[in-house]
Formats: C-alpha cells, sequence, structure tokens
C-alpha cells in the first residue's frame, strides 16, 4: 500500500474542522499530522483531540516546534487572508507545500477542474483555493468560456450566516476581490464580478449560487452541454453540488444596451445574450449541517487538490 501523506491543517474554525474530518474520513493518500489554532478552547482543537490527532494552540510557531513536523509534507491554512501572508512566511525555509483556503492569494488560483493538472505540473510551492463562491461557479464560467467568449460574469453566492465563521467574516472585502479576479483569470471571462450574501434566515438556507454571462451569438445547446458536464465534474467531488434548474438564455434587447467596460476601458460590444446559471450545493454534513454547502466545496476541492499533489509527489 502507498504511504500516506501527512498533513496540518491551520485553523480549528468551521473551514478547518471540517477538512480534518474529511482528511479522516474519506482520505486514502493523507494522514491528519497536526491541527493548528490559537484559542485551545476551540471546538476545532477539542474534536481533533478526541480523533487522536496531534494539536497545538500557538499557531504556526508551534506547529514548527512539533516533535512531527519534520514529516509533514503538506500543510492547508483555513486561517483568514491577513494570517496567511504572516504563516507563509514562516513556513517558506521548510519546503512544505501550502494549500490556501483563505483569499490572500499568494500563489496562483487553482479551481480543480479547469486548471488542476496545469499547476500540478508547474509545481507551485503555494497555491490558493479562491473562495467558496468562486469554487462553485468559476467552473461554470470555464464552461461557457470554452465554448464562445464571455464579455461579462457576475456571480452571486448566497451562503447562511450560521455556515460564516468569524474568519469569513473578516475577509468580505477580500472574497469579493479575489473571486472578480479569478472569474477572469481561471474562468476566462474579460470581466469579472463577485457579490456574497450572508442570509440570516431560520432555518438556515442552503447555499445557492447564481452565474451570468454576457455572449454574442453562438451555439445555445453546446454551452448547454458544456455546463452540464462541468457539473458533473464537480459533482464527483461534492455530492451536493448541481443545477437547480436548466440554463437559461435571455435575448439582451436593443432598449437595454450593454454598458459593461472591458479591462482596456471601451465598452463591450456584440453582445446578444445573457446566459444564466443557477446552481445548489448542499454540503455532506461532515461538521456544520448540510446547509454549509460552502464548507464543503472548498474543503473538498482542497482536499482534492491535496490528494492529486500526494499522489503526483508518490509516483
Amino acid at each position: 500500500m502507498m504511504k500516506k501523506t501527512k498533513v496540518a491543517v491551520i485553523g480549528s474554525g468551521n473551514i478547518g474542522t471540517d477538512l480534518m474530518i474529511k482528511v479522516i474520513r474519506l482520505s486514502k493518500t493523507l494522514e491528519m499530522g497536526a491541527m493548528v489554532g490559537i484559542d485551545p478552547d476551540s471546538d476545532g482543537l477539542a474534536r481533533a483531540r478526541r480523533m487522536k490527532v496531534p494539536t497545538t494552540h500557538e499557531g504556526v510557531d508551534g506547529l514548527i516546534a512539533m516533535d512531527g513536523f519534520d514529516e509533514i509534507g503538506i500543510v492547508f491554512d483555513a486561517t483568514s487572508a491577513k494570517a496567511h501572508v504572516a504563516n507563509a512566511a514562516k513556513l517558506a525555509p521548510y519546503g512544505k507545500k501550502l494549500i490556501d483556503l483563505t483569499p490572500a492569494a499568494i500563489g496562483p488560483y487553482v479551481v480543480p477542474p479547469v486548471n488542476l493538472d496545469r499547476h500540478l505540473q508547474d509545481q507551485a510551492d503555494n497555491v490558493n483555493m479562491v473562495t467558496c463562491g468562486g469554487q462553485a461557479t468559476i467552473p461554470i464560467v470555464h464552461a461557457v468560456s470554452r465554448v464562445t467568449p464571455v464579455a461579462y460574469a457576475e456571480i452571486v453566492a448566497s451562503i447562511s450566516s450560521r455556515s460564516a465563521g468569524p474568519g469569513t467574516r473578516a475577509n468580505i472585502d477580500e472574497f469579493t476581490e479575489t473571486t472578480s479576479q479569478a472569474i477572469e483569470r481561471v474562468g476566462g471571462a474579460e470581466r469579472g464580478k463577485a457579490v456574497i450574501i450572508l442570509n440570516p434566515a431560520e432555518p438556515p438556507m442552503i447555499m445557492r449560487d447564481t452565474v451570468f454571462c454576457l455572449i454574442g451569438d453562438a451555439d445555445h445547446d453546446e454551452i448547454r452541454a458544456s455546463v452540464e458536464k462541468m457539473v458533473a465534474e464537480v459533482n464527483e467531488y461534492v455530492p451536493g453540488y448541481r443545477l437547480k434548474q436548466e440554463v437559461q438564455f435571455i435575448p439582451v434587447a436593443a432598449d437595454e444596451p450593454v454598458h459593461t467596460l472591458l479591462p482596456e476601458g471601451g465598452p463591450a460590444t456584440g453582445v446578444t445574450t445573457k446566459v444564466a446559471v443557477f446552481l445548489e450545493v448542499a454540503g455532506a454534513a461532515h461538521y456544520l449541517p448540510a446547509y454549509a454547502g460552502n464548507l464543503d466545496i472548498m474543503t473538498s476541492a482542497a482536499l482534492r487538490v491535496a490528494e492529486s499533489i500526494a499522489t503526483g509527489a508518490a509516483r
């Protein structure tokens, strides 16, 4: 049997705890080497101790000082954008592969069904998982842009406020900026925009994502097939990811002209149609209940990247 790669998770909040549970329950190639936090009384560290995972509440400094640190090959950072900058600097001398689940975006953006293979070949030491909204919607933007040019793409990610921990709430600005950039760089849109909504509804609502793309004349059946194929690919590692309804194509009326400006400053031309895609993401309920699909898609994507890195290293 292939030896498992030991991993550490920095951040004992919602995302980090869900990721730890996924590594323990699901992964055949990864093994928990450490759970790292800064609050000794956090639920994540308490769960890790119950699961016999080595822990420290002294942050990255505590991780580096742990007896088993040298055996850890991959480090997930599920803290905050600001904290990741400091964490990455401290870990840089040790040659660990970093998977960044914050919007810090020090390393290249990775969305598994779109560009994971390319970044595995590049062997970057620090890769960024964009955001939960980005992981849910960028595959769809890419599915449209591989068929026809996308002048503008706008995504709206709506999640339950219960599933948004302090790290997420502290990074709202970074969320929108990072996701918008990744819509362009990874999704392929000429201009991108991202909006996040923290919905306080009770009972908590499931994660919903809406994707709008402005395109010119194109084969609608080909776009529809491309989107459905992409949804199936994401569903392979996020079983709760699905279309809420068929892809919609809405003609842009002559009396409702498009005023979107392209990056070079000129207006978008030749836009005839708005493509609308409505998604739902149910979580696997490994930590928070199924409404927290935003946790599930982020940690599932990070797990897929880490397993691919581990498998490649084993070869």
